[in-house]
């Protein structure tokens, strides 16, 4: 299906049956979903059904604990020339429990009458590759930068 201008719309290649997470499942058992689903990245959402943010695989590498020391140190002079901020968002990930510990919240989310072309350019302009997909309020889906690829795979 296409809007009536022709062009692909988010909703002909956003995934449908989403898997979603709760804040409050730990990092480890969203690491072990990520695999076990070949997923990227899930929306978490509370008890309603509200979405409350996103958790992408990105955001629990850091919560590795077992981080060798030199490689940490490396890492954190790194994030020195980041800001005091981000540092500390960094240490938040490291010791994460939960998914909102590290969760994203307030995520750019996109309309399924989204045309392509317009996203695509939303990921470029911003660095973002995974968009919960949002209708009346409501998840309906996800788009991520494979969806695209893929769409353009099928031409």
């Amino acid at each position: 299906m296409q809007d009536k201008g022709g062009s692909m719309i988010v909703k002909d290649l956003m995934t449908k049956d989403v898997v979603t997470v709760s804040p409050v499942m730990s990092v480890h058992d969203l690491a072990e979903l990520l695999i076990e689903k070949d997923i990227s990245g899930a929306p978490v959402v509370d008890e309603d059904g509200k979405l409350v943010g996103i958790v992408q695989e990105e955001s629990i590498i850091f919560h590795d604990k077992k981080v060798h020391l030199p490689t940490f140190i490396n890492l954190s002079m790194g994030f020195l020339t980041l800001g005091i901020h981000r540092l500390e968002e960094e240490i938040k990930k490291v010791t994460a429990i939960k998914i909102a510990d590290i969760m994203q919240k307030e995520p750019l989310v996109v309309s399924p009458q989204m045309p392509i072309e317009d996203l695509a350019t939303l990921m470029v302009e911003k660095r973002v590759y995974y968009f919960p997909v949002v209708e009346n309020e409501k998840l309906v889906g996800v788009v991520t930068k494979k969806d695209i690829v893929r769409s353009i795979a099928q031409e």
